[in-house]
């Protein structure tokens, strides 16, 4: 009788294969004809391309004629001939779960009157705001007090429940006792923390330990905050000594995760760098010779130039004309930072500004501060993925990546503003978006 039922339970498990191999839908393909193609990684327009897309991935580029005759018959042709085709965008510094905190009581209303679970809710359309604008790929810099909830919103979207970008999170982000807001209440109270509060190298390593453990990807930590302006030049107090900070860096590297530094003032980036840090965020106090110090590393730059421009004149006026400094400060410093070749990874902090403000508005503004309009596209693109260790899977419009593609009506490198007008969006062979010739 074991060994019938044995058989039995082998037979059944060999038919449920079958059947499901029978069930299973095959690769859906499709050809897109590109009236132009930027070709990100040579820097030029193709014209007249085909690109053929089998199911998540794309599996050839070329001409469209020599796509078309190698492509199976009766092909669906997703028809972009008068429009822009390029490699979706990457945004690599947004918060989904913030919705703009111009002054200290935005941010504050928001961890104070908001759940987390309402927050989560209005992170899932922040997510598909951004896949709707262009951006296929975005790195979410910190919950600001909600905990693991980028973590579920990235699951949600790779599960297919929610439409969304392809995310690279990093949870809750670090800072030191008493150097991070919720601050000024009184002491009776315990107010929530809009990161996660750690001191010492041994808690600090632990603490990478745990946000690994609940799936971050990134590791965050504010380096800096009391910006100054001295000598003409912005400083700031440093958030952790360089033990701890090494301690953060080193048990990150060692887990596999890379780390990004708030750091605004000369003193915060400067210390992030000494501690190995893969990106600098903001980074409104660099000089030359702390470029320099980054070419040589290899560090990336995040400049989220649109939020300060957003927040200046709001927190100015709320006492913090230090802003206004900062913004102007930005401007200066971008230029010579193309100059120099230092590496500039495409950031927004969209969620510091409201997501009703379209992330792509910072490509006029890299623009007007010194790149190029292709330099600006690359730095969403092939940059983005670089800095994010996923050059193989999207950042170009090339044969065995993800079908990670967008289209603009008119020419960006003519008007960098025509980002802002995304037509078309397809994600892993998807289509999400479609308003070409309406």
């Amino acid at each position: 009788m074991k060994k019938l039922l044995i058989t039995l339970v082998l037979i059944f498990s060999v038919v449920s294969k079958i059947a499901i191999a029978q069930v299973r839908t095959p690769e859906t393909i499709v050809l897109i004809k590109a009236g132009r193609l930027i070709d990100v990684r040579a820097g030029r327009i193709l014209e007249n391309q085909g690109i053929l897309v089998s199911g998540e991935r794309i599996k050839a580029v070329g001409p469209f004629a020599d796509i078309q005759r190698s492509a199976p018959a009766n092909i669906k042709i997703v028809d972009l001939s008068r429009s822009t085709v390029l490699p979706g965008l990457a945004d690599c510094h947004t918060h989904i779960l913030l919705q703009g905190d111009i002054t200290a009581a935005d941010y504050d209303e928001q961890l104070l009157k908001e759940s987390i679970p309402y927050r989560t809710i209005r992170a899932t359309v922040a997510a598909r705001t951004g896949l709707m604008n262009g951006f296929t790929v975005m790195r979410d810099l910190e919950t600001e007090g909600a905990m693991y909830a980028d973590v579920d919103v990235k699951t949600a979207i790779n599960r297919g429940v929610i439409p969304g970008p392809r995310m690279f999170v990093s949870t809750r982000a670090f800072s030191a006792t008493g150097m991070y807001p919720l601050l000024g209440y009184s002491w009776e109270l315990k107010m929530p923390e809009g990161v996660q509060i750690v001191d010492g190298a041994d808690n600090i390593r632990r603490a990478v330990r745990e946000q690994v453990k609940f799936g971050a990807d990134w590791i965050k930590f504010y380096a800096d905050r009391r910006y100054f302006i001295k000598d003409g030049a912005l400083h700031s107090w440093v958030n952790f000594t360089a033990e701890e900070m090494k301690a953060m860096v080193d048990e990150a590297h060692r887990l596999g995760r890379r780390v990004a530094a708030h750091a605004m003032g000369w003193d915060g980036i400067d210390a992030s760098l000494k501690a190995s840090v893969d990106s600098i965020e903001h980074g409104y106090g660099l000089d030359e010779g702390l470029m320099d110090r980054m070419v040589r590393q290899g560090t990336y730059w995040c400049p989220t130039i649109y939020v300060g421009v957003y927040v200046a004149e709001g927190r100015a006026a709320a006492g913090a004309p230090i802003w206004l400094a900062m913004r102007d400060l930005e401007a200066k410093a971008f230029g010579v930072a193309v100059r120099k070749g230092v590496k500039i990874a495409y950031g927004t902090d969209a969620g510091g500004y409201a997501w009703t403000e379209n992330q792509a508005k910072e490509f006029a503004y890299m623009v007007r501060y010194g790149m190029t309009p292709m330099q600006s596209i690359q730095s969403a693109t092939i940059n983005a993925a670089d800095l994010l260790e996923h050059s193989s899977d999207f950042g170009a419009v090339e044969p065995g990546q993800f079908a990670d593609i967008i289209a603009v009506s008119g020419d960006p490198l003519r008007d960098i503003t025509e980002l802002e007008r995304v037509r078309f969006v397809m994600k892993s062979g998807q289509i999400y978006r479609n308003d070409i010739g309406r």
